[in-house]
């Protein structure tokens, strides 16, 4: 499924981890269909059909367990064999716009970045959310030497052994969640991995802790990073975040709770 006039001429690598994203995941494979020079898919036991749509777009399928983000993101870099590497979610999708911006950066003579930034255009409940967290830029694309992603649950950072950013203007179009009980779960999934995560390395937390964080994190996502210029849709996302704070801390003081019993 590769375009024949593709002319660029680093080689390319897209790879999506995913489970149960049957009614996401076609668009985000679609996408990059044909650009891309190889797609890479890691299932980690979906039951709901994804294998099958990926099966028809992707260029090899892994199907595996599910150890962590982070752990299950490195596996997807053992597989590639590009020189650059796009880290693409089931709910991401590239715009033709993005595309082109890419392939022109890539083919630049001397052009020595090793990530290129861009934009987010994260939608939630039928609008795109202009200001707060989810419209910063984000990493997805870089340089494949010698990059590694942290060992963590959730929230892997990548590690590379130089890092040079680059900033596109093209948005990569984000739809994270499919309603917005959705979102709800989806935060508190993270913030339980993220409690683990701290607990593990021996982090402590208290329930006064986790309601101050309620309130600070729901500020800055509304108030100093211009989620009230959102409207409700940014009123809902600022409380999401603090909730997200908040259980974050909850959960890792209720596991320092569990220590404690005899």
């Amino acid at each position: 499924m590769k375009d024949t006039h593709n002319r660029r001429r680093t080689r390319l690598s897209v790879f999506v981890i995913c489970k149960d994203e049957a009614d996401r995941i076609e668009s985000c494979l679609k996408s990059v269909a044909g650009w891309a020079d190889e797609v890479i898919v890691l299932d980690s036991g979906s039951t709901d059909g994804t294998v099958d749509i990926a099966r028809t777009y992707a260029d090899k399928l892994v199907q595996t367990d599910w150890p962590g983000y982070g752990p299950q993101r490195n596996r997807a870099l053992q597989h590639v064999g590009g020189d650059w590497v796009f880290s693409l979610d089931a709910d991401e999708r590239l715009t033709p716009a993005l595309r082109d911006e890419i392939d022109e950066w890539l083919d630049r003579p001397g052009m020595d970045c090793t990530m290129l930034k861009m934009p987010w255009r994260t939608w939630f409940l039928g609008k795109p959310l202009r200001f707060g967290r989810y419209s910063t830029p984000q990493g997805k694309l870089f340089k494949r030497e010698g990059a590694v992603y942290r060992d963590h649950q959730v929230h892997e950072s990548l590690i590379m052994p130089v890092r040079k950013d680059g900033f596109l203007r093209s948005h990569l179009e984000h739809y994270s969640w499919r309603s917005y009980a959705h979102a709800q779960e989806k935060h508190l999934k993270y913030a339980c991995y993220l409690a683990q995560q701290k607990h593990a390395q021996g982090h402590r937390g208290s329930l006064a802790f986790a309601s101050l964080r309620f309130f600070t994190d729901f500020s800055q996502q509304f108030v100093l990073r211009g989620g009230f210029l959102d409207g409700w849709r940014g009123f809902l996302m600022a409380v999401l975040l603090g909730q997200y704070a908040f259980h974050k801390y909850a959960v890792l003081a209720t596991l320092e709770h569990e220590d404690r019993k005899p």
